[in-house]
């Protein structure tokens, strides 16, 4: 039975679903279950902040031009991404069939010939096909015409400002900034009921890469696919795994990925090192936070508002450890200005403490926070 997503406007009423590195992640408990052998270099805890599908995904309808001015998910998006201070770059990954581990969000690929449209799944192509498509590495050479299918189901020219060739997994280890730590995501159809033997070939398709070209840099995996994140946990013991959650944002077959909680629960059983949720998830139910901690897990979350600078603070002051951005060079600059501590000179130009002045840190009191803490699910409700 293939997994469907049903939306949280289907929900007759939210309250019925289940309850549910300048900014580094690393701390001491992703060191749980390292081989005594080999060591992933962790850094002190702090606030992460990581380039989506590197210095942000393509939003090709959007008006707004950040969204398009780099092809996401390519060597100069990351290496864009790493201009920052950041410490990771997300990104998805997907075999090709026969077994190369290629980078590429989209579950299929469109293209043109002779102005007939068609579409191809991505694990259906070979490594030779998948690079086919869009720019090529050779001057001389044409790449099929690159469209996309957007949401609402249109299909459009995938054009955006800087473009570049689609890439492979190994690519990116020997071609990205050497300091930028890797979270990839192991991608799979939300629509596809996998079995065991398929998971397996594609996870160790990928792991064989990672452990072949990592060296020292910093690894997460993370996917929203439960036996996935399972299996991977299994055969290695060297990098975090992250489950990825809607936290409640739409509700599937796989009660697994339904809630908070049952992520919650999914880590546990499976000895995995913290949870990625969709930020309003989190914000709808703030509860699960502590929940979370107490289970030794980390969290970090995704999502629109994580390119609110406000938005990314409070979830600083909620003890959320990182998050995944789009507008990198933005909320980068912005959590830079709000986590400086104030110099004395500062203090005293704002009058003893009691001004803020602009790009300052918001002040809340505990009263306050908790205040904001109930009212935020309230604003939130779409």
């Amino acid at each position: 039975m293939a997994l469907k997503a049903v939306h949280v406007s289907d929900v007759p009423n939210l309250d019925h679903v289940p309850e549910n590195a300048s900014f580094s992640l690393y701390s001491s408990r992703f060191s749980k279950g390292v081989d005594i052998g080999r060591t992933t270099s962790f850094k002190e805890p702090k606030f992460l902040v990581i380039g989506h599908r590197g210095n942000g995904m393509n939003m090709l309808q959007s008006t707004d031009l950040r969204m398009k001015a780099v092809k996401e998910n390519t060597i100069l998006s990351f290496n864009t991404a790493g201009k920052y201070p950041i410490d990771f770059i997300e990104f998805d990954v997907q075999v090709t069939t026969d077994g190369c581990p290629i980078i590429f969000h989209d579950n299929f690929i469109y293209s043109q010939d002779n102005g007939t449209i068609y579409e191809k799944r991505v694990t259906d192509l070979s490594l030779s096909e998948f690079l086919s498509y869009g720019p090529q590495r050779e001057a001389a050479s044409e790449g099929k015409t690159l469209l996309r299918k957007t949401k609402d189901g249109k299909i459009i020219n995938w054009a955006v400002e800087s473009d570049e060739p689609p890439c492979t997994l190994k690519e990116a280890f020997e071609k990205v900034i050497p300091r930028l730590g890797f979270n990839i995501e192991l991608k799979f159809d939300d629509h596809i009921v996998y079995q065991q033997e398929y998971l397996s070939h594609v996870l160790q398709s990928i792991l064989q890469v990672v452990v072949d070209h990592a060296k020292e840099r910093p690894v997460i995996f993370s996917t929203f696919q439960p036996d996935a994140a399972l299996l991977v946990k299994k055969l290695q013991a060297t990098y975090p795994v992250f489950f990825l959650t809607n936290g409640g944002n739409e509700i599937f077959y796989d009660v697994r990925r339904n809630s908070l909680e049952e992520a919650i629960k999914l880590c546990l059983e499976g000895g995995l090192q913290g949870i990625v949720s969709e930020v309003r998830g989190v914000f709808r139910n703030p509860g699960a936070v502590n929940k979370i901690k107490e289970s030794k897990l980390s969290l970090m979350t995704y999502g629109k508002l994580n390119n609110v600078a406000e938005a990314v603070y409070m979830q600083h002051l909620m003890g959320i450890e990182g998050v995944i951005v789009d507008l990198v060079k933005e909320i980068t600059e912005a959590v830079s200005k709000m986590m400086t501590k104030p110099s004395e000179e500062d203090i005293l130009m704002q009058g003893g403490g009691e001004e803020q002045g602009e790009g300052s840190r918001p002040k809340f009191s505990q009263k306050e926070l908790a205040f904001l803490l109930k009212l935020i699910p309230e604003l939130i409700q779409q």
